[in-house]
């Protein structure tokens, strides 16, 4: 069965909807017609009018003479003029070259052709005939793509970020570079205002400070501006929390500020609670006060997790997801996954996998590929290639491939991570599902739960690329999941920092510019280096072409 995000829905949306009798339209009327006809010739008779005009004006511009001007002018250049031409030529050639492949490296497109579509084609015309009626079938695909591609395009919270002050803030001591775009940043600060801030903060001055604090740009700002917060309430649990994910240096003291927050946090979850039926102001509080309390619950069991302490990470992310079910978007279940790989407790994971990879559920690499994990272990130790190619597969090793094939499909870009063939750097704070930021999130903290089964990773190296012959191209539709989406290599440039080189899938093509810079390059210095050597052939070529040229002569 095909499985995606709202494939049943689409599905039964497509079987409802009547399909169009192919090659029928609507008739089009006489004035339709007759625009059509028009455009149609618009062309031909302006070009026509244009020669007609020229022939009128042939005598008052007294064209016959400046040609034979022309002629005479171009018999008399010598060959120093022809190499300076072709060599100028073949250097602004070779710029326009260079420029058009940096840009197509950083953009993913070409700068001549945007500038073409945005600037050029609106002043010709070109819009008016690619807009579509708004009840035509083209329209209806546009929309329904848009959809789909904004969906498919959501930035998530990465479930398994690292710290600011304990690890990113570590990383660029060590090496200068920042792990952390202003895009991304920028994303975290909106979630800490939507998850620690409510309408009743100005009832208390210590939260006032804080809804100030998640706002300010500046990390030493929000660091002092917790401390104020702290002198005006000491059980001020947000306050607490910024200090352990900005100001601790070591997951140690991390935790330590967690526990300070969690002591703070249940209280006054516990006050909230007792308060939440007295107005929505009062349920807005306890929504924020949960939020509060899940986030530090959660951050200490990652603390407990990075510290060695794993049953007891295990333990508090089981709790949580009993304790506040609804909150399952926050996806703790990927925290639980990874956890539970490093116990090797392999049976929990089959069952946090049968909970949580269902086709109603959204999707994600840690889903998938840990699927396909659990599969490729029954069956990597005995696996060879030479083998299998003798003997044929066997169904365990079937369903262990068929389950390769459908993670790549969801993450193509993760199998190149976990075969080292490409380096990887902190993952970041958010991620794009189906993009390289999501391979980042999941090949940063499961690489070593590959390498620790025996034969993962040789089966996945034989294997991942046969996704990419099951899968149609180009990429109107997907075998197993939506189409690729298109937009992913865009957010993941905003996502990941400019040292990285973004993976991109499918390989885009060099576009035409680019080849036919370098074939203009590469003629003109031609050229220019034939004219240099044999000047006289080369000027009695040039004025033999320019004399039968002249008199229409065959060549």
């Amino acid at each position: 069965m095909a499985d995606g995000d709202g494939l049943g829905e689409a599905a039964t949306a497509a079987a409802s909807s009547p399909a169009p009798a192919p090659g029928l339209s609507p008739p089009l009327g006489w004035r339709e017609r007759l625009r059509a006809g028009l455009a149609g010739t618009g062309a031909s008779l302006w070009f026509v009018a244009g020669l007609g005009l020229l022939y009128a004006l042939r005598v008052p511009l007294r064209l016959c003479e400046n040609l034979a001007a022309v002629t005479v002018f171009l018999n008399s250049l010598t060959p120093k003029f022809y190499v300076a031409l072709t060599g100028t030529s073949s250097l602004i050639s070779g710029l326009i070259f260079i420029f058009e492949w940096w840009y197509f490296h950083k953009h993913g497109t070409s700068f001549i052709e945007q500038v073409s579509v945005s600037h050029l084609r609106p002043l010709m015309g070109g819009t008016e005939g690619s807009i579509s009626e708004p009840g035509s079938p083209s329209s209806s695909r546009e929309s329904e793509t848009g959809r789909q591609n904004l969906s498919e395009c959501k930035v998530w919270r990465n479930p398994l970020n690292l710290f600011r002050g304990a690890e990113y803030r570590r990383y660029t001591w060590v090496t200068g570079k920042e792990p952390l775009t202003y895009y991304d940043m920028n994303l975290s600060a909106q979630d800490h205002q939507t998850f620690f801030t409510c309408d009743t903060d100005f009832l208390r001055p210590s939260d006032t400070v804080m809804q100030k604090a998640w706002r300010e740009r500046n990390p030493p700002a929000r660091i002092k501006a917790a401390y104020q917060a702290l002198e005006l309430n000491n059980d001020c649990a947000t306050a607490y929390v910024l200090l352990a994910e900005e100001e601790a240096t070591t997951i140690v003291d991390a935790e330590r500020l967690f526990k300070q927050a969690l002591k703070a946090g249940e209280t006054i979850y516990r006050r909230s609670q007792q308060c939440q039926h007295q107005s929505p102001q009062h349920e807005a509080q306890l929504r924020r006060d949960t939020n509060v309390l899940v986030y530090i619950k959660r951050r200490l069991a990652m603390c407990a997790r990075k510290l060695g302490r794993i049953r007891e990470a295990v333990k508090i992310m089981r709790d949580l997801m009993k304790e506040f079910p609804p909150l399952t978007m926050l996806n703790i279940h990927e925290n639980l996954l990874e956890s539970l790989l490093e116990l090797q407790a392999y049976a929990d994971v089959q069952a946090v996998l049968a909970k949580y990879d269902d086709i109603s559920l959204p999707k994600s690499a840690a889903i998938c590929y840990t699927a396909a994990l659990l599969k490729t272990r029954t069956v990597s130790d005995k696996f060879s290639p030479e083998t299998a190619s003798r003997r044929g597969l066997s169904t365990a090793e079937i369903n262990a491939v068929e389950a390769i094939h459908r993670a790549v499909e969801f993450n193509p870009h993760v199998p190149k991570y976990l075969l080292e063939m490409k380096s990887l750097i902190l993952p970041p704070e958010h991620i794009l599902k189906r993009g390289d930021s999501e391979a980042i999130a999941y090949a940063f903290f499961h690489l070593q739960h590959w390498k620790r089964i025996e034969g993962a990773l040789n089966l996945l190296q034989c294997t991942w690329e046969g996704t990419f012959r099951m899968i149609p191209y180009p990429l109107e539709k997907g075998h197993l999941f939506y189409p690729y989406p298109s937009c992913t290599e865009t957010a993941d440039r905003e996502l990941l920092p400019p040292f990285h080189h973004v993976s991109v899938y499918p390989k885009k093509e060099l576009p035409f510019f680019i080849h036919f810079t370098a074939g203009l390059c590469s003629s003109t210095a031609m050229i220019a280096l034939l004219t240099h050597q044999f000047p006289e052939i080369m000027g009695v070529f040039a004025k033999a072409k320019h004399w039968r040229t002249d008199y229409d002569l065959p060549m």
